[in-house]
């Protein structure tokens, strides 16, 4: 109970910052849209967390990780897109460009993606020292993040062999760049707003990293899992889309009991790179939510 009242405390915290932004019509209706309908907001509590853990505070890392929810957001968008997995839903509501066309779905993707940048590097703080440094550090994780050696370079092969037959070694790598790169810039992120107020152990950062990435594994194995066995109500599109694309997923490569033993070999790993940090605060709440994810219906 203790893990869930704190989690739905960092979901509201990024929620009523969501809600602060784009309150204007036209092109920010359109990006308000897709940015405040819905979600777990894993990104943002990672990022959260993660500077709690390094010995900051969850305020501190609050607009680094609603950049972070911009960036994931905007590709959402996109994704969805005819020219790439032309969805109809997103979280059981009409995608963007069924909404208000492709063209400003384009637009509104594009101009979310400016701001998660301009959120980070203009984020308020009570840092004493070094909060320029930690900005900076914080867009530098980010960009390379979203570009081609991560999300966008993912979903390049991704788009790029749909449909084709894929080794599972080929899977993991897109996958890790897809969600896995997001993701890590999530936990380093937050690792970095601590960094204005206090030196942080190098290993802090390190640790973050490999939490991440083994946490991305797990997350995507259970996706795919969730599309075979899951309940539309709950996952808020159509299930079984994969196997109607033809897309190559862990489940068809590996069938679902191996996927459900692989998500518990990667939360657990996750968990264990936790213990290779040196935390000023108590990492115990990530360890948890690596557990909760590991398990989700949705």
């Amino acid at each position: 109970m203790e893990f869930t009242k704190e989690m739905e405390l960092a979901r509201r915290m990024v929620e009523d910052r969501l809600t602060s932004f784009f309150p204007g019509g036209g092109l920010e209706e359109a990006m308000r849209y897709s940015l405040l309908a819905g979600g777990k907001r894993i990104r943002p509590i990672l990022t959260m967390k993660f500077c709690q853990a390094a010995g900051g505070t969850p305020e501190e890392a609050l607009d680094f990780g609603c950049g972070i929810e911009m960036l994931h957001t905007y590709s959402l968008i996109h994704d969805d897109l005819p020219c790439m997995d032309n969805d109809d839903l997103r979280r059981g509501k009409p995608t963007n460009h069924k909404l208000y066309g492709e063209c400003v779905a384009t637009l509104a993707g594009d101009a979310l993606q400016a701001a998660a940048f301009h959120t980070v590097l203009s984020a308020a703080g009570t840092w004493r020292h070094g909060g320029q440094m930690a900005k900076g550090l914080a867009a530098e994780i980010l960009a390379e993040a979203a570009g081609v050696g991560g999300m966008c370079g993912g979903q390049y092969w991704d788009t790029l062999g749909d449909g084709q037959p894929r080794t599972l070694e080929e899977l993991t790598e897109i996958n890790d760049k897809k969600t896995g790169a997001l993701l890590r810039a999530a936990c380093k992120m937050g690792v970095a707003a601590s960094l204005g107020c206090r030196e942080v152990d190098a290993a802090c950062m390190e640790a973050a990293q490999e939490y991440a990435t083994h946490l991305g594994l797990a997350f995507q194995i259970r996706d795919d899992m969730l599309d075979v066995e899951g309940s539309a109500a709950d996952f808020g599109k159509p299930i079984g889309s994969d196997a109607a694309n033809g897309k190559v997923t862990y489940v068809t490569l590996l069938g679902l009991e191996e996927c459900g033993r692989r998500v518990l070999q990667y939360t657990e790993q996750a968990k264990a790179a936790l213990e290779r940090g040196v935390w000023q605060g108590d990492p115990a709440f990530l360890r948890q939510l690596a557990d909760s994810l590991a398990q989700r219906r949705t």
